[in-house]
């Protein structure tokens, strides 16, 4: 378990959050399922609501952005120290900005991009709010992945923009590389690869920890999610990846001694 209280490094995963067209719904949803504490957000954040776990933030639930027909999804966000600067890094190494740096009132300072492969990720400049203040434990974050099929040029774009080292951990049939963050490791990237069905977009995927993976599974079931990939065992600890009850995909990795 890792807990904080000052902003993240730069460039290290550091918040999440969900865009629900019923914030109502998702709040009861995780709630149930990660055990979060979650109050709704007040009108001047239009509904945006902090899940707290133990006392300490692990994820926002706010409204969905965009246009009707755009996927429900959770977006992953990287720290930054300086956020203007992050984005001008951000197009200057092909990517596009979808929400431009904006004040987020005291709590810091943020923007949407996309990267030159298509996956969304979004920034933060933290102020009063530095992010999650627990992870690595079971109901928080456990790791943040960009997937997409340019998977040297993913690597280049991000070192651009956060000066990432990798470390590659490819192998027969895939490639994949963990990148880090003041020399540990702290996510990863790889590709989609000839298994994936070609219409899967390039996306960042998300990994909540969890003691009991299969009965986190049947929790999502019984709140009205879904099983995108059945619980397999894996060296890094069994995991499954499923849906919300709107829709939004996220996995599931148990939280393991190491």
């Amino acid at each position: 378990m890792t807990t904080r209280d000052t902003p993240w490094p730069d460039g290290m995963p550091c918040w999440a959050d969900v865009g629900a067209p019923d914030i109502a719904k998702a709040a009861t949803f995780y709630s149930d399922v990660f055990g979060w504490t979650i109050q709704p957000g007040g009108p001047d954040t239009g509904g945006y609501s902090v899940a707290e776990l133990n006392g300490r933030s692990v994820a926002g639930v706010g409204p969905k952005m965009g246009p009707a027909e755009a996927p429900t999804m959770w977006m992953s966000y990287l720290a930054t120290s300086d956020a203007d600067a992050t984005a001008a890094k951000i197009k200057r190494a092909g990517g596009k900005l979808v929400m431009d740096t904006m004040d987020v009132m005291d709590a810091g300072r943020m923007a949407v991009a996309v990267d030159p492969a298509g996956a969304a990720f979004g920034i933060w400049q933290a102020r009063e709010f530095p992010g999650a203040q627990i992870v690595n434990e079971p109901g928080a974050m456990r790791w943040n992945e960009q997937l997409s099929r340019d998977f040297e040029g993913s690597k280049a774009f991000y070192a651009a923009v956060f000066g990432y080292e990798y470390a590659d951990m490819s192998g027969n049939g895939f490639s994949y590389a963990t990148f880090k963050v003041e020399g540990r490791d702290v996510g990863g990237i790889g590709d989609l690869h000839a298994g994936v069905p070609a219409n899967t977009p390039a996306a960042w995927r998300l990994y909540f920890g969890t003691a009991d993976t299969d009965a986190s599974v049947a929790r999502v079931q019984a709140n009205g999610g879904s099983v995108i990939r059945e619980p397999v065992d894996h060296p890094y600890g069994r995991m499954s990846t499923v849906a919300d009850n709107q829709g939004a995909a996220f996995s599931l990795l148990a939280v393991t001694p190491t």
